[in-house]
């Protein structure tokens, strides 16, 4: 049976491609939808980006027919814009018609009232909005295309034990055959001894070979930072290799995803030249604003956004060693790597539409953009870039997005089956006994 789709704006900043997402249904976008993208249009942000597309494509389906009475789509589905005329009379007096929000919802009631049979799905990603849908009586839903569990999520991680010489084994080839096991590309394995759990082993699986192979050494450390625990030595595995153009780093504050993914991008920039530059970047969000709203010059007007990334490239060059020609007393590393054209730190908004090839490219606080986002960035990889997406799940400011429907969450499922792609979560925080103590209690 054909259904009718009612979208909040919620739903249209979040995927301004939304429209192709309800098969052969009926779509039906409230004109107080319209009105409030207008507030959005002139951002610089990618929600501004994201009203002022679908904006352009509700234009050209305008020459096609009359959105009022509804023109065709993609997949045999129908668009609908309608001013629904006296829907706002149907609800109740308690919910004030003055209110955007409740004019979205008058109109869903409005179609559900007037046609009980064909059932009306109000979607918005508002959690307030679908609450007073179910008490209208009214079926809504997220919009959730792309949303994984976040308890569910791959972590990248298999656990096996083993009798005592087949760790012995592997320890001397360097390799062992894992034909057996369901395994997915460059998933990294812990062999543990059945009788001696302090006898350990670690590898990567190979999906061509059918074998773990061992991870590379780092016990000289890489930039000066060396390894603490499990997790660390399989993510700066994968970060050193140029075989594995995609690499996905997820855990909590302090777990050092962004130090590491800086130390091996200035390993393969500047030591090893398998890179022509090191480009390092984030969403500009916890404030809502582009950079564009903060004085000075474009560095000055990233110092505010990007100094988490200054601290950490500052914290790696003090630890590097005093013969590199990087290190300043200054404390301002970052500025003579800069100066030298090795290093390039950008917002996300001057990432988007160029071609990047041969970088290694590293974008913080992934978890703050949506899917959408997230493909955006990845398609910018050019012939010999390697894509670096790190982030917390768990810390998002966009309002968009959650745990569950965040475009780092989307990325690590998708391409779990890929072996252009290796994932690994970090649980056990480093950067101090107190910061530990304060992400596990807080």
């Amino acid at each position: 049976m054909s259904k009718i789709f009612v979208l909040d704006t919620s739903v249209i900043l979040y995927d301004p491609q939304c429209l192709f997402k309800f098969a052969d249904n009926t779509i039906v976008v409230p004109i107080t939808v319209l009105e409030e993208m207008d507030r959005f249009k002139k951002d610089l942000t990618e929600t501004g980006r994201n009203a002022r597309h679908f904006s352009r494509f509700l234009d050209d389906l305008r020459t096609r027919g009359s959105l009022a009475t509804g023109v065709a789509i993609a997949k045999g589905g129908k668009l609908i814009v309608d001013l629904f005329e006296g829907a706002e009379k149907m609800l109740p007096s308690n919910l004030k018609t003055t209110i955007n929000d409740h004019r979205i919802l008058a109109v869903a009631l409005k179609l559900h009232k007037d046609d009980p049979k064909t059932p009306v799905i109000f979607v918005t990603k508002d959690v307030n909005l679908r609450v007073k849908a179910d008490a209208l009586g009214i079926t809504s839903v997220d919009f959730e295309p792309s949303r994984v569990t976040i308890e569910e999520l791959y972590s990248g991680i298999a656990h096996f034990e083993v009798p005592g010489d087949v760790i012995e084994h592997f320890k001397g080839q360097k390799r062992f055959p894992m034909e057996d096991k369901a395994l997915f590309p460059n998933s990294y394995v812990e062999l543990k001894d059945q009788k001696n759990p302090n006898n350990k082993a670690f590898g990567r699986y190979n999906s061509a070979t059918k074998e773990v192979v061992a991870i590379r050494s780092v016990d000289n450390g890489v930039w000066g930072i060396k390894p603490r625990n499990m997790e660390q030595a399989f993510a700066l595995d994968a970060l050193l290799d140029e075989d594995v153009p995609l690499v996905s780093l997820v855990g909590k504050a302090g777990t050092g995803k962004t130090l590491m993914a800086i130390a091996c991008g200035l390993q393969k920039t500047i030591d090893e030249g398998k890179y022509q530059k090191l480009l390092v970047s984030r969403p500009v969000f916890p404030l809502g604003k582009d950079i564009g709203y903060l004085p000075g010059e474009i560095e000055e007007k990233l110092n505010p956004w990007m100094q988490p990334i200054f601290d950490n490239i500052d914290y790696i060059v003090s630890f590097a060693g005093t013969d590199r020609p990087e290190k300043k007393r200054s404390g301002k590393a970052w500025q003579e790597l800069m100066r030298q054209g090795m290093l390039h730190i950008e917002p996300l908004t001057y990432i988007r539409g160029r071609s990047l090839a041969y970088q290694y490219l590293i974008v913080d606080e992934a978890q703050n953009l949506t899917p959408h986002e997230i493909k955006t960035i990845i398609t910018r990889a050019g012939e010999g870039t390697k894509v670096v997406l790190t982030g917390d799940c768990y810390q998002i400011d966009n309002p968009y997005v959650d745990s569950s429907s965040n475009g780092l969450s989307y990325i690590v499922e998708r391409f779990k089956n890929e072996p252009l792609a290796a994932h690994t979560t970090l649980m056990k925080g480093e950067r101090s006994q107190l910061a530990e103590l304060a992400t596990n209690l807080l």
